[in-house]
């Protein structure tokens, strides 16, 4: 047990928070005997003591808080924007403001239900108290802090606030912690000023043992997502800084075993956080990152269980970084919408901080994410000046549990990178999107098949979670997220009731080429089955084959996002960027339509055959540098930088069969037959191919999606049953 116990001290209510008079009755018994042998078990000598122990204890010593926000304001240079904000909060709610609907704001429209939520979180009133310190020290804000949390205390006692029930609980367990974590850190800065008095600081400190009550009663099981984790996070602090007071030693071991639960089952063995967003997994970076801070400086041992679960969480990012440091939008990503990337810098400065790896230090910049600032040690602070970097050596890999695919080409700025989703998390697919199977890809320094942050609030939310506005395969005018279920209040996110369930029939990734097979059954309510080929030719382009096969005819799509424009016709669209580069989209099997589309400054553009039963799309992906190094489709003979289309020797035989060959290797797309002099190769059911022939030996790997037998006749039979996605050398001397 980490904390003593004394049963002689009374127990803690979460229905009402303790009058300061009282405190000191809920003090263990060992703290109060101190404090009444140096004469100091009065409301004076408690805040005293206090204020001695959040110096030790906290994340940095309040002692230092001037230098600290002299150091912040020239790093961030964001005192207007706290103004902007704490004002905004000033001339809509009253100190004493009411927490339950139906509530008004100071000119009389009403408060809806997602700004009481915010309003329930205080994240705006640690604007204020930097308001405070940077404009003159008002004593009115400080007033208005404490007067805000008293109106609440007041609203528990009257039961006049809103409840979990309700859905808009105020003391529900995410907006409780994140509430706490704000009211500690107002606290912190406020411990530095006279004004915030012995009675102010006595208020703070009840008012969030009533609310670690709370959390403790309410948190007795698990329950999945980051609501609990970031709750579990904020009693975990309040449980440390807090520890003189009877019962927290319960709320630590529930904190803590809570934490560990999520860890274990939230955290993938791969080391994502199981809901396959940027944002969230960052979002637990810092749920975790809070209460093990802590742990370090209170010298407080955790288990290495949880050490390399959050380890581990870090190390995920430079693994999907693209080569410019940041990372793609995956799934609901909601920091800045419409925004075609994720900062990760901020948490990786944080991992730097944490484990002093030159690898995470690749990514830092000189400051952590402003919020986070206040959670640093000064020695933390400290290290932000003296940074050291190391090029990360990950190179193309699979998240094998999370179901994302990496195919890299390296860390130079112009290198390729591209990620396809592969996966849906099975048992909280709340904030997946409609992208199964979906693709990125950068190059040449640029988002060349970008997706787009949202934001639940925005009418176009929906429109931007599903698969319009995704690089995936559709068929007719099915889209891949179903059964839209909208968010009716606008106060938190809308989720699909069906998603398609993904299959990855396999990922191979060797010097030549990248390959990754998936296939999904969300068209099979319309009776097609799909599925997608991704063949990265390294240091070169992509190739993206998406298969169509049902009994009647349909209309076949493949959607690509992006500034990409038409004039070329429908097998060829392309996207230039301000320095000359450019990425073509061509097709290697003709298609009928194309057409384009936007919203919010967002494009997209959506290639058809129709009237298909069976439909291949063969599709290359050809980034290039410098404005004429583009695909001309009119050549006689077709290039692909160093690859051409269709100019193999080999005789082909198969129903439409198409080959890109450099010398001795090719891809061949569609094989069942292939004779060059006294060598016939064979494939039992038709199928796709890398051969490359070298030294007497033919090279063989099955790019295709189904199981075939591969006969090479020439001087001896020599047969193979090769799955997709495995390779057989063959002698052909």
């Amino acid at each position: 047990m980490l904390f003593t116990s004394n049963l002689s001290a009374q127990s803690l209510s979460s229905k009402e928070v303790v009058n300061i008079k009282n405190l000191h009755k809920y003090l263990k018994t060992e703290v109060s005997s101190q404090l009444k042998a140096e004469g100091k078990l009065t409301e004076a000598g408690i805040a005293e003591y206090f204020r001695e122990k959040f110096s030790e204890r906290f994340y940095y010593d309040y002692k230092t808080f001037n230098e600290r926000l002299t150091t912040y304001n020239a790093i961030y240079d964001n005192e207007a924007e706290h103004k902007t904000r704490a004002l905004d909060h000033l001339n809509k709610f009253y100190a004493d403001t009411q927490w339950k609907l139906p509530s008004y704001y100071k000119n009389g429209d009403p408060v809806d239900a997602y700004a009481l939520r915010h309003l329930a979180r205080q994240h705006k009133m640690v604007d204020i108290a930097l308001l405070y310190f940077n404009e003159g020290k008002n004593p009115e804000y400080i007033r208005y802090f404490v007067d805000q949390m008293e109106s609440l205390n007041k609203a528990l006692k009257a039961n006049r606030y809103e409840t979990i029930k309700d859905g808009n609980g105020v003391y529900e367990v995410y907006r409780a912690g994140y509430r706490i974590t704000n009211w500690l850190w107002i606290h912190n800065m406020f411990l530095s000023d006279k004004a915030y008095t012995d009675a102010d600081q006595l208020r703070t400190i009840a008012t969030l043992l009533q609310h670690g009550q709370s959390l403790y009663e309410n948190n007795a099981k698990f329950h999945a997502g980051n609501h609990q984790t970031k709750g579990m996070s904020a009693l975990a602090a309040i449980s440390i800084l807090f520890r003189d007071f009877e019962g927290t030693d319960k709320w630590y071991d529930r904190a803590m075993s809570r934490l560990s639960e999520h860890l274990e089952k939230e955290i993938n063995p791969d080391g994502f956080q199981f809901e396959r967003s940027v944002h969230y997994h960052m979002a637990d970076i810092n749920n975790y990152f809070y209460a093990y801070q802590l742990t370090k400086i209170n010298n407080i041992k955790v288990d290495q269980a949880w050490e390399d679960k959050l380890h581990s969480l870090f190390t995920t990012l430079p693994k999907i970084a693209y080569p410019d440091k940041n990372a793609p939008v995956l799934q609901d990503d909601t920091d800045n919408p419409w925004a075609e990337t994720n900062d990760i810098s901020g948490a990786l400065t944080l991992g730097y901080l944490l484990y002093d790896d030159p690898s995470f230090g690749y990514f830092a910049t000189n400051k952590v994410d402003a919020g986070m600032y206040w959670f640093l040690s000064n020695k933390q602070v400290a290290q932000l000046n003296n940074i050291e970097k190391k090029t990360p050596e990950y190179g193309s890999l699979a998240f094998k549990d999370t179901k994302y695919y990496i195919m890299r080409q390296g860390w130079e700025a112009n290198d390729d990178m591209m990620i396809i989703s592969a996966g849906v998390d099975a048992d909280k697919p709340d904030h997946q999107h409609g992208d199964v199977l979906g693709i990125q890809a950068m190059a040449n320094g640029h988002v060349i098949l970008p997706n787009y942050q949202v934001r639940y609030s925005l009418k176009d939310f929906d429109l931007f979670k599903n698969s319009m506005v995704k690089n995936v395969a559709l068929v007719d005018d099915e889209l891949i997220g179903k059964e839209w279920t909208s968010n009716k209040g606008g106060s938190g996110f809308g989720k699909f009731k069906n998603l398609p369930t993904p299959t990855v029939i396999t990922w191979n990734t060797n010097d030549k080429f990248d390959l990754f097979i998936g296939s999904h059954d969300g068209f099979e309510n319309i009776d097609v089955t799909y599925s997608r080929q991704v063949i990265y030719l390294k240091n070169d382009f992509w190739i993206v084959k998406d298969n169509f096969k049902a009994p009647t005819a349909h209309n076949y799509k493949q959607v690509w996002q992006g500034h990409y424009t038409t004039e070329l016709g429908s097998d060829l669209i392309r996207a230039s960027f301000p320095d000359a580069a450019g990425t073509d989209i061509f097709q290697l099997n003709a298609t009928d339509t194309v057409e384009t589309s936007g919203a919010n400054g967002k494009n997209w553009t959506v290639v058809s055959k129709k009237g298909e039963n069976e439909f291949n799309f063969i599709t290359v992906i050809l980034p290039y540098q410098g404005y004429n190094n583009g695909i001309d489709k009119d050549q006689k003979t077709l290039k692909l930088k160093d690859w051409t289309v269709n100019t193999l020797a080999w005789g082909t035989n198969g129903s439409n069969t198409t080959v890109i060959a450099n010398r001795d290797k090719c891809y061949a797309f569609g094989v069942k037959k292939m004779v060059q002099k006294s060598i016939t190769l064979e494939a039992s059911v038709e199928t796709d191919l890398y051969m490359e022939a070298e030294n007497g030996t033919l090279h063989v790997n099955v790019l295709g999606d189904k199981e075939t037998t591969i006969t090479v006749n020439n001087n001896s039979n020599s047969k193979i049953t090769l799955k997709p996605g495995d390779h057989h050398i063959f002698n052909i001397k």
